[in-house]
């Protein structure tokens, strides 16, 4: 397979030299842990006092990561993406809510981006988080098979309801719907409750995605046990899979609480399971659809080889490359101008509710071996590239 990720001069097309410039600042300071570390207590203060940071953040670690501060904020860069043939998906990244009147509005802002999707080609894909439906500890409780009281049970079939109405209006729209993975001890009711929607609206054609963390080492039989569910009553799968990120707060709980760790036992073992189940999914593509969400160049390479092996086409409908945007535009954007379906997961939401998602990725960007560091080597590649021309 040609080595197609090294194409700066593709990757950076969009970005202007000061844009570059900020990006590679940006990824020099989450290249620090110790900075990291120092930025996120500073910023989580700066927020909770009130002080007038927005502004700051906005022009530096807001702009390059998020689409706006609502939908319509992010349509300019949702066009600037299409123009090179990478598509979007508008992620309302506000987390950590715990009121019934904020997991409505998340569910009136994820209806609303389904009707973006619906009228644009450039938005394939509409997501949602569990969370975002209704509180951790009710997905919590009965993952552990606890019983609701009343009131709890009253609250849970609104949360059932959410995602009826959800998954309903993107059937109807004909767009499909990624329901993104959380936490292990809460994933299972959220996991039974996806496979349900699955049954009801997968009859056609996949439009209910879930997603599989692939640091588990649990999902890939989880995956071929759905598939069997899936050809005794008749529904197609939908799946994202992903390495994860909770990695650390996961391996954390198990060793607190004395439980056999859910995560595999190194990075090449995820790497082994995230590529078996990508294999699995592509021997199965009758009856499955796959959103491959990953930042890793190998695994990219190696769903391109499985295609090529299998002559499928690079604009197989049931096939998608994802990444973040604002990380790794040399897979994204390279894959684009080879012919294969990309699309960036595009948050967006108020400077403040985002920031912890914004955290979030910058603390993930110094977990992970190898990914900052790659980041920076190839926006130094451009800027000389770009130098060497003037």
């Amino acid at each position: 397979m040609e080595k197609i990720f090294d194409n700066t001069q593709v990757a950076f097309s969009l970005k202007s030299d000061t844009e570059l410039d900020r990006a590679y600042f940006l990824f020099k300071l989450i290249d620090s842990q110790p900075l990291v570390r120092i930025g996120t207590a500073v910023t989580n203060f700066a927020i909770k006092a009130h002080l007038p940071v927005e502004g700051l953040i906005r022009a530096t670690v807001f702009d390059h990561f998020c689409g706006g501060v609502n939908e319509n904020d992010c349509l300019s860069v949702v066009d600037k993406m299409f123009t090179k043939g990478v598509s979007s998906v508008l992620d309302y990244s506000v987390e950590g809510k715990e009121e019934e009147e904020q997991f409505d509005a998340a569910l009136e802002m994820t209806l609303k981006t389904i009707e973006f999707a619906k009228e644009r080609n450039a938005i394939p894909f509409a997501v949602f988080k569990p969370t975002g439906f209704g509180r951790f500890y009710l997905y919590e409780k009965l993952g552990e098979n606890q019983k609701l009281t009343p009131d709890e049970q009253l609250e849970w079939n609104r949360v059932v309801e959410r995602f009826d109405i959800v998954c309903k209006a993107a059937h109807d729209a004909d767009v499909a719907l990624l329901i993104d993975g959380e936490e292990s001890w809460m994933q299972d009711a959220a996991d039974d409750l996806v496979a349900e929607m699955m049954v009801k609206y997968n009859k056609e054609k996949p439009i209910v995605f879930n997603t599989l963390q692939m640091y588990r080492h649990d999902r890939l039989n989880y995956l071929k046990k759905l598939h069997e569910q899936a050809k005794s009553q008749s529904f197609y799968i939908g799946m994202k899979l992903v390495r994860g990120a909770y990695m650390e707060k996961e391996i954390k709980r198990a060793e607190e609480k004395g439980y056999p760790s859910p995560i595999c036992h190194s990075k090449e073992a995820t790497d082994e399971n995230y590529d078996t189940a990508v294999h699995y999914m592509i021997e199965h593509l009758e009856q499955m659809s796959i959103f491959a969400g990953t930042h890793n160049e190998w695994s990219s390479y190696k769903l391109m080889d499985f295609m090529n092996e299998r002559g499928i086409s690079k604009s197989d409908h049931r096939i998608w490359f994802g990444q973040l945007y604002g990380m790794s535009d040399n897979i994204s954007y390279n894959l684009a101008a080879h012919g294969y379906n990309v699309a960036k997961y595009l948050p967006f939401g108020p400077v403040r509710d985002v920031m912890p998602y914004l955290i979030r990725r910058a603390e993930e960007n110094t977990s992970v071996a190898g990914q900052t560091s790659r980041e920076l080597t190839l926006i130094k590649t451009e800027r000389t590239r770009r130098k060497g021309k003037k």
